[in-house]
């Protein structure tokens, strides 16, 4: 049914290339009498491990909607000043790490958008595989366009729903039916705040209340610890929910289908504090390192992590048989991106800015080094050298997730098949690449025994996607002989013309 209360009135330099990105964080606030854009900020500087390209903050104010955002890190944007600046009621704010679209300011967001006189901001987290069609479909309609992010195709999708229907929750529910892929999306306007989930609930999103009428919409649960919000629950895959001042209202607006949530979340993404289905990922990380102690045991010295995500696993591997756990590897937790061109020189002594060994532990010692993913493989060859440099008689690598074989569509910068050593070598082949002595990953089953009983997208490793994945979308993108598997076909509105869905919903009513 709809609600008329909603209605319209017409760094220093490394190189990356080895790092799995997670395209971003999300984090939004209902809070009348608060700093909401202050509270947003220490929820982004929460979320920092998401994205660090670009961050934005846009609060409403019951009148407006202004937007702050640019290129770098939350503390190399934000002043006191600027914060002070923005007074208001309702925030959203954003951390990016682009896997669609170029850095630049423009695909910055929160993305700044106009439907009528009424001024939106929408943060996305995730990537929309059917997004180019849509967006010529938005072109031939008339919609002008000042990015090539997925994120403002949502944004004028919903803008051009909502002008034809009068209501933004009506907007927002007709672009989710024909959207295809991963999302988690907030969006505010100046008097209310929106938060919707793709309907697999590939992409996270939680809620969190603040206090009686003020609450809080993150990609992670730690967004809300900061700000002293309390857990709620999650927002459903398919699920819009309106925050106000008339208070919280929830619509089932698309189907949920199968749920797929992305493990990787579990395994790199989110940050150890962080809880999913009542369990801090801490714990599950764990749980991987003793499972791949179970499946791959080394009779070695000292167990060591990489810095941050391989530590939880490593203190699991090492527990579970019974060997010394300690630190072998320092992380520097002070370099910044920038945006200035490297180097060759520069891109040799990456890894180094970032990390460095720690002789005192690892000289004459056999050791165990535990990480959470092998990508490309350019990385870990450059850890294990750096180890051996500093006096390691043997150094056994140990990764507490499967082969990365296969490229994600839904938001994570993996999208070329041929750049994943796994895709290309077997685990003897990447071993030698990298110069351990040996290599060993935890299997598909084991990750799953470690992690909350639920549906989980794991196409990384398999192949298998839980959202059709269009041929012009995937063209050139896999190597001879890969041939995914689709576990769903797209819906039948993501197939239509957009100005068709209107006219097919009125006739199902």
């Amino acid at each position: 049914m709809r609600d008329e209360r909603d209605g319209l009135d017409f760094d220093v330099v490394t190189d990356d290339a080895e790092t799995i990105h997670e395209e971003c964080g999300v984090f939004g606030i209902w809070a009348p009498g608060r700093d909401v854009a202050r509270l947003t900020y220490f929820g982004l500087r929460a979320l920092q491990h998401r994205g660090q390209d670009s961050a934005g903050i846009a609060v409403g104010d019951g009148q407006t909607v202004l937007v702050r955002k640019d290129l770098g890190l939350c503390g190399q944007i934000f002043s006191d000043a600027d914060l002070a600046a923005m007074p208001g009621k309702v925030a959203v704010g954003h951390v990016r790490y682009g896997t669609s679209g170029a850095r630049s300011w423009e695909a910055a967001q929160p993305h700044l958008s106009t439907i009528g006189d009424v001024i939106i901001a929408l943060a996305h987290n995730g990537t929309l595989v059917n997004s180019d069609k849509l967006r010529l479909e938005l072109i031939r309609l008339g919609v002008p366009f000042l990015s090539d992010t997925d994120s403002e195709v949502a944004a004028k999708l919903i803008g051009y729903f909502t002008e034809q229907t009068s209501h933004i929750r009506e907007g927002i529910r007709n672009a989710m039916e024909m959207i295809e892929g991963g999302y988690a999306m907030a969006l505010v306007r100046e008097n209310a705040l929106y938060a919707f989930r793709d309907p697999h609930g590939i992409r996270p999103l939680v809620l969190g209340k603040l206090d009686d009428d003020s609450w809080v919409v993150a990609s992670e649960t730690c967004a809300l610890d900061i700000i002293g919000a309390k857990f709620q629950r999650q927002v459903r895959p398919g699920e819009v929910i309106r925050i106000s001042d008339d208070g919280v209202v929830s619509e089932q607006a698309v189907e949920p289908r199968a749920c797929a949530t992305c493990i990787f979340e579990h395994v790199y993404f989110a940050r150890p504090d962080s809880v999913v289905n009542g369990r801090s990922v801490y714990s599950m990380r764990y749980e991987m390192g003793r499972q791949l102690a179970r499946e791959a045991p080394a009779d070695v010295d000292l167990v060591i992590g990489v810095p941050d995500s391989g530590l939880p696993p490593a203190e699991g591997f090492a527990h579970e048989l019974g060997l010394p756990f300690g630190e072998g590897l320092i992380k520097n937790r002070y370099v910044a991106r920038t945006f200035i061109a490297p180097t060759q020189e520069m891109r040799e002594m990456g890894v180094r800015m970032k990390l460095n060994a720690l002789p005192d532990n690892v000289e004459g010692k056999r050791i165990v080094m535990v990480d959470d993913s092998i990508v490309r493989g350019t990385t870990s060859k450059q850890i294990v050298r750096m180890l051996k440099e500093a006096g390691a008689k043997e150094v056994h690598v140990r990764i507490n997730c499967p082969e990365v074989k296969w490229p994600c569509f839904y938001g994570i910068d993996t999208a070329v098949q041929s750049q994943l050593i796994s895709a290309r070598k077997d685990p003897e082949e990447v071993c030698d690449f990298i110069g351990a002595d040996s290599l060993a990953f935890l299997s598909l089953e084991g990750l799953l025994r470690s992690v909350p009983t639920d549906g989980y997208c794991d196409a990384c490793y398999t192949g298998r996607y839980p959202v059709e994945i269009p041929p012009a979308f995937s063209a050139g993108k896999f190597l001879d002989g890969y041939e995914p598997q689709n576990l769903s076909r797209a819906s039948r509105a993501s197939r239509m013309q957009i100005e068709d869905v209107l006219t097919s919903n009125e006739e199902d009513e």
